[in-house]
C-alpha cells in the first residue's frame, strides 16, 4: 500500500466519505469564470469574494510549498426529498444542510484530526481549509476525481449525487493524483427549470442576487418584493436544484449523526419563531450554522414565509412586531400583513402604525402595500 492509499484508508477511517489526490495546476478557464462572476455583480453582497482572488483561483499562491492536494468529501444527503417540504406552508423550510451541527466545525475537526495524523506519520507539511478559507473547493474535488461542477454549479458525484461538504488538505509532499472526473449533466437542465427565480442566467452560471439561499442568508437587507412569494416557506437557503438532480438516486443518506436534522429543525411551526429575542434565538440555533445570520435576518424571512402562507391565525403576532426594535423586521411585517388582512382591516391598522413609523425603508413597505390592486392610500 503507498502513501495515498493509506491516507485514503485514515480518511475513510475518520469518518469522510470520499477522497481523491490532485496536483495544484490551475485552468485559466477557473480564473476567468471567477473575475466574469465578480465583473457581473453576481455575488450581489458578498464583497469578501472580491478579496485574494489570486490565492482563490491558485493554490499555490495561497502556499508556494503545496505540492498535492487532498480532497474530502462528506455526505449530508437527506432521508426525505426536500421538494416535498415546499407543500408545508405554515412550516419553516430550512435547507438540508443547515439541520444539524455546524458541518464547518465537524468537518475541521475531521480535517484537523486527518492532518495532525499525516505530519507525524510522513512529517509532511499541512494545511487545512473548509469554505470559509480563501480556495476554490470544487475544481479541485472535479480534477481529484470525486465528483464535477454541475449546471447549478454545485458539485454533483455519481455515489452521492448533489449532497457533498467538501474540505481540502494542502500537502507539502508530491503523491499520485486520481484522473480528473467529466461531466455527465448531458442534456439535463432540471436544476435550471426548477429554481423558483430563474438564478441561472445559462447552465453552469449563477447570479447570486437572484437565488433564494443568497437572499435568506447572506443578503443583509431588504428582500426585493419581485423574490418574496417565490421564497415560499423557505426560512433559511434553498435545496431546489440539489434535489431534482436525477443522480441523487445514487445519495445514500447521511452516516455522520451531527449532519443529521435535529428534530427541532424539521419543519418546525413558522409562528413559534415570532416571539423570539436575540437571546433565545442564540441559544435556540446554538452549534448551528444559522445562529451566524442573527435573530433579525432570520425573522424577516419567517415573516416573508408566513406571509405566503395564508395562515392569518398569524396576524395577531405578526402586528406585534409592527413595533420590533428591527426596521427589517418592522417591514416584513407590513409586507405580511398586507398578504393575509383585507382592506378594510389593513386600512384601519395603517391609521395606528403608519404616522409614528420613522424609518424610511417601513415607510415604504406600508406605501407600497396600499399600491396594491385593492388597497387606496
Amino acid at each position: 500500500m503507498n502513501i495515498a492509499e493509506e491516507i485514503g484508508e485514515k480518511a475513510l477511517e475518520i469518518g469522510f466519505d470520499d477522497f481523491g489526490f490532485t496536483d495544484l495546476t490551475t485552468s485559466s478557464d477557473i480564473k476567468n469564470n471567477f473575475l466574469s462572476f465578480l465583473e457581473k455583480g453576481n455575488h450581489g453582497d458578498m464583497l469578501w469574494l472580491e478579496n485574494n482572488v489570486e490565492r482563490r483561483v491558485d493554490p499555490l499562491v495561497m502556499w508556494g510549498e503545496a505540492k498535492t492536494a487532498l480532497v474530502l468529501a462528506q455526505n449530508y444527503a437527506p432521508d426525505n426529498n426536500p421538494i416535498d417540504n415546499l407543500k408545508l406552508k405554515n412550516r419553516a423550510n430550512i435547507s438540508v444542510y443547515a439541520r444539524g451541527d455546524d458541518y464547518h466545525k465537524v468537518i475541521k475537526k475531521k480535517l484537523k484530526s486527518l492532518a495532525g495524523w499525516m505530519a507525524r506519520e510522513y512529517k509532511t507539511e499541512v494545511k487545512v481549509f473548509v469554505d470559509t478559507a480563501p480556495i476554490m473547493e470544487k475544481p479541485l474535488a472535479q480534477s481529484s476525481g470525486i465528483g464535477w461542477q454541475g449546471k447549478h454549479t454545485n458539485l454533483v458525484s455519481k455515489n452521492y449525487g448533489s449532497w457533498l461538504f467538501l474540505g481540502v488538505i494542502l500537502i507539502s509532499i508530491k503523491l499520485p493524483v486520481n484522473v480528473s472526473e467529466n461531466d455527465h449533466c448531458g442534456t439535463c437542465q432540471a436544476c435550471i427549470d426548477v429554481c423558483p427565480t430563474k438564478a441561472f442566467p445559462k447552465p453552469y452560471q449563477l447570479d447570486a442576487r437572484k437565488c433564494i439561499s443568497y437572499l435568506t442568508i447572506e443578503h443583509k437587507g431588504h428582500i426585493p418584493l419581485k423574490y418574496r412569494s417565490a421564497i415560499g416557506n423557505r426560512v433559511y437557503g434553498c435545496d431546489d436544484c440539489l434535489a431534482v438532480c436525477p443522480w441523487n438516486k445514487f445519495a445514500k443518506t447521511a452516516r455522520e449523526n451531527r449532519l443529521r436534522s435535529r428534530e427541532l429543525l424539521n419543519m418546525p411551526e413558522l409562528s413559534g419563531f415570532l416571539d423570539f429575542d436575540d437571546f433565545q434565538f442564540r441559544q435556540f440555533f446554538s452549534g448551528s450554522p444559522i445562529k451566524r445570520i442573527g435573530r433579525n435576518k432570520f425573522l424577516r424571512n419567517v415573516i416573508i414565509a408566513i406571509g405566503n402562507s395564508g395562515q392569518i391565525r398569524n396576524i395577531g403576532k405578526l402586528k406585534e412586531k409592527l413595533t420590533d426594535e428591527s426596521s427589517l423586521v418592522r417591514a416584513m411585517a407590513v409586507w405580511a400583513l398586507s398578504c393575509l388582512m383585507n382592506f378594510e382591516d389593513f386600512n384601519n391598522l395603517k391609521k395606528s402604525y403608519f404616522a409614528v413609523e420613522v424609518d424610511k425603508n417601513v415607510i415604504e413597505e406600508w406605501k407600497i402595500a396600499f399600491n396594491k390592486k385593492g388597497f387606496i392610500g
